[in-house]
């Protein structure tokens, strides 16, 4: 069955860029000009899919706005004559068909997952965490999971391998086949392990699951921090079905924590032609006053 259905969790307080994040969803914060979601339903919508559910909270209806119609905003363009802010403006509100519905308790990422059983209905459909930002222009990484699915009829999540000392930051595999680093059976999960991981390699915000998942989420008992884990819930899930790990391809920025969102924005200035002289020329600037200073 062809995956047309995605999700984006974007439930969480963003409490590591507080105070900035008291009034403003995380996922709008900007990297350069333009809100660190829209570079996740870009993906999206680069894969193939075409609607796509936000999971959100009381808190975050500018993320409802900000992909809706601007009428107000469009008139003023007009107005002035700016037709390429214009069409730019237009284009966000058309890149996908577009829903939310809100996680009224923050019970963690295997509830907020939950939250979509209705709109996902019985059919595979992915997931893209909001804090993992993956660029691969040529083949984004949900694409190379919705290729993998197809190929295996079956769930897969996808992996990247991460130093030792970072394996008890993220839900670590435990691979059938440990000589098999591409796509490959897992046996279980492992969320943050403390010791003993069975791999180094990390689930990084991105999975295609069947809806199976939902049976289980509806019967999981809350994991570590005390909270319904995805990670849980898919390990259970390899005792009824084969799931599958993905090595995607691409650089990987962990945009909810402050260095990769630094990471990310010198990363993405430096690709864009009307930015890449003005940023290398600050990083030279800033790098020489530093030497000057030792």
């Amino acid at each position: 069955m062809k995956i047309r259905k995605a999700i984006i969790p974007a439930a969480g307080y963003g409490t590591r860029f507080l105070p900035a994040t008291k009034s403003m969803p995380k996922e709008m914060l900007p990297i350069i000009d333009k809100p660190t979601i829209q570079y996740i339903v870009e993906e999206a919508v680069k894969s193939g899919i075409t609607d796509i559910l936000i999971i959100t909270n009381s808190q975050k209806s500018s993320i409802e706005n900000y992909f809706d119609r601007s009428w107000e905003l469009e008139g003023f363009l007009k107005h002035s004559g700016k037709e390429k802010e214009l069409e730019l403006v237009k284009s966000i509100s058309n890149i996908a068909n577009l829903y939310s519905v809100r996680q009224k308790e923050q019970k963690g990422l295997g509830h907020a997952i939950l939250c979509a059983k209705s709109f996902v209905g019985d059919e595979p459909f992915a997931v893209l965490l909001g804090d993992d930002i993956v660029d691969n222009d040529r083949d984004p990484a949900i694409s190379q999971l919705i290729r993998a699915y197809e190929k295996t009829n079956s769930s897969v999540v996808g992996v990247q391998r991460v130093p030792f000392y970072d394996l008890n930051k993220y839900g670590i595999i435990d691979p059938v086949d440990k000589t098999n680093t591409s796509l490959v059976e897992i046996k279980g999960m492992v969320e943050k392990p403390q010791e003993n991981a069975p791999s180094n390699y990390a689930v990084l915000g991105r999975y295609i699951l069947t809806p199976k998942i939902f049976e289980l989420l509806e019967t999981q008992e809350p994991g570590v921090g005390g909270e319904i884990q995805l990670t849980d819930a898919i390990r259970r899930l390899t005792e009824f079905e084969k799931v599958y790990a993905c090595e995607f391809s691409g650089t990987r920025y962990d945009v909810g924590t402050k260095r990769g969102f630094l990471e990310a924005t010198v990363a993405f200035a430096l690709k864009r032609d009307d930015l890449k002289d003005d940023m290398e020329d600050i990083i030279i600037d800033r790098v020489a006053n530093r030497k000057m200073r030792k």
